[in-house]
C-alpha cells in the first residue's frame, strides 16, 4: 500500500498504472491481484488508511464535554484542529488525488460522501447538546451547522497545504483562526 500511496501521489489517480505500483513494491503483478482487484480498489484501501491516521475532519463530540470554562474549549478545539492539520500537511499530495478522484468517479464521491456523514453526524449531535446547555447559539441548524464548520476546517486545509503549497509554519495561525472562527460561529459564551 505505501508503494500505491508514492505512485498516486506522483502520477495522480489517473495516470497511475497497476506495473508501476508493483515495480515500486518489487512485486509481481500477479501477487497485485492476489489481494486487490485493481487500481480502485487499492485506491480505497490507501485512502482507507489516511482515515484510520485521522485524516478526516475531527467532529465536535469532544466539544460537548463539560468544560470548566471557554479557555478549555478553545484549547480543545485549537489542539484538535492543529491535529487535523498537521495529519492534512503530511499527506497533501494524496490529499491533492483524493480531490481528483472524487472529482472523476461517482462511486468514490458518494463513498467519501457517505464516509463524511459519520462525522457530520456526529457534529450536529454535539452542537445540539451544546444548544441544550445553553452554550451555543440556539438559532442554528446544529446539521447545517455541523456541515458548515467542518468543510471550513477542510477546504481551508485544502487550498493552504494542496493549492497554496504552504508548509508547517501555517498550522499554528490557521488552527487559531479555525478556532475563532467556529467559537464565534457556534456563538459560545465568553468566560
Amino acid at each position: 500500500m505505501r508503494a500505491a500511496q508514492e505512485v498516486f501521489e506522483r502520477d495522480g489517480f489517473l495516470d497511475a498504472r497497476i506495473a508501476d505500483i508493483t515495480a515500486a513494491a518489487r512485486t509481481a503483478t500477479g501477487s497485485f491481484y492476489t489481494y486487490f482487484n485493481g487500481k480502485e480498489e487499492i485506491f480505497l484501501a490507501v485512502v482507507g488508511a489516511l482515515d484510520e491516521v485521522g485524516l478526516h475532519p475531527p467532529s465536535l463530540e469532544y466539544v460537548a464535554k463539560q468544560h470548566v470554562d471557554v479557555a478549555d474549549l478553545v484549547a480543545d478545539i485549537t489542539a484538535h484542529h492543529r491535529a487535523y492539520l498537521e495529519t492534512y500537511h503530511r499527506n497533501a499530495k494524496m490529499m491533492r488525488v483524493v480531490e481528483e478522484v472524487t472529482n472523476v468517479s461517482d462511486s468514490f464521491r458518494r463513498e467519501r460522501t457517505a464516509r463524511a456523514q459519520t462525522w457530520i453526524g456526529a457534529s450536529r449531535d454535539a452542537v445540539a447538546e451544546l444548544q441544550r446547555e445553553g452554550r451555543a447559539d440556539p438559532g442554528l441548524d446544529p446539521l447545517l451547522a455541523a456541515r458548515a464548520l467542518s468543510l471550513m476546517l477542510s477546504r481551508s486545509a485544502y487550498v493552504t497545504f494542496v493549492l497554496e503549497e504552504e508548509g508547517a509554519e501555517s498550522i499554528d495561525g490557521l488552527a487559531q483562526t479555525l478556532t475563532r472562527l467556529w467559537v464565534n460561529a457556534l456563538k459560545v459564551p465568553p468566560t
